[in-house]
């Protein structure tokens, strides 16, 4: 693993696995996310991890239009680094999940390496009231939907937008074997190093949150990346704090936002991204390790620059 001594965070701001009935801060209009993620830029965040919402009713969506409602604001008021997200909501087709990215054209998105399974459907047990008539239809449809990601899609993805566009990517892997795929690319010559491997853990459908899966995954990634990929951890819901400082204290870097996780403690809810920034920040900082800016970010991870984007 790559080392500069930095830890880059990223922050993902809304996502598109919460609804809005699970907390009244989740960031739902494009003002909305503007500001959260100008807020988690300021706390520290050099990388800004983007889904958009219906302002209407805040459901996912994959259109264009409404990103670019933010993401102009974004880059005006920050350096920070834009990572518009390929995976978009459940049910989006792969061109639906892509079309804001290639009218952005950004120095970063997401790639899921793997098909999956991916549950939010547990969720149902513990709520009744919802704001929104399509927030437990959507949480229900989890139980029978298939997360695709084939290895044609992949090839799409790194062609049309990796080529076309100068993006790179945050490689998702959910799962060991998601590694092994990321590896077939790289021998392939289809991906580039620097890599930014982004592991997730806690999702139900991929591999859970133990810590002795977070230091496997380490060692499969050491073995097949060696120096030539950045580390960065994720995980869901309560276990983010946890798994985000190992991370750190391992040599990696960390990922946090209201998409992963809506609290700030154990029950209490997250008033802002900005308070998840700089919470993990802090204790980044207690370690005696450095935070990464924007900069050292692109330098890390080989970026084209802000002014080689779109919007």
């Amino acid at each position: 693993m790559a080392g500069s001594g930095k830890v880059i965070i990223t922050c993902a701001v809304t996502g598109g696995i919460h609804t809005p009935t699970m907390s009244p801060h989740l960031p739902i209009t494009p003002d909305e996310i503007a500001d959260e993620s100008i807020g988690a830029w300021e706390a520290g965040a050099s990388i800004i991890h983007l889904h958009a919402r219906d302002p209407k009713d805040g459901s996912p969506t994959p259109s264009p239009e409404v990103f670019m409602e933010f993401l102009p604001r974004i880059k005006q008021s920050t350096d920070a680094v834009v990572n518009i997200s390929t995976g978009g909501g459940h049910g989006m087709t792969v061109q639906e999940r892509l079309a804001a990215a290639f009218k952005a054209s950004p120095e970063m998105t997401s790639l899921n390496m793997g098909s999956m399974n991916f549950g939010l459907f547990p969720i149902l047990d513990k709520m009744k009231d919802f704001k929104h008539d399509w927030e437990p239809q959507y949480l229900e449809n989890s139980r029978d939907f298939i997360f695709r990601n084939t290895f044609k899609d992949i090839e799409y993805i790194l062609k049309e937008l990796g080529e076309g566009h100068g993006t790179r990517f945050e490689f998702e892997c959910y799962d060991i074997g998601h590694l092994y795929t990321l590896a077939h690319f790289l021998d392939r010559g289809l991906v580039k190093p620097p890599l930014f491997v982004q592991s997730i853990f806690g999702i139900l459908g991929g591999i859970g949150a133990d810590e002795e899966n977070l230091m496997h995954a380490k060692r499969i990634a050491d073995k097949l990346f060696g120096d030539q990929y950045q580390w960065s951890v994720l995980a869901a819901g309560r276990h983010q704090m946890n798994f985000v400082t190992m991370a750190a204290m391992l040599g990696g870097n960390v990922r946090v936002g209201l998409e992963d996780s809506l609290y700030i403690s154990k029950g209490k809810l997250a008033e802002s991204n900005k308070e998840q920034v700089a919470k993990i920040r802090r204790i980044i900082e207690d370690l005696s390790l450095e935070v990464a800016t924007p900069t050292e970010a692109r330098e890390m991870l080989g970026l084209k620059g802000g002014d080689m984007v779109k919007f």
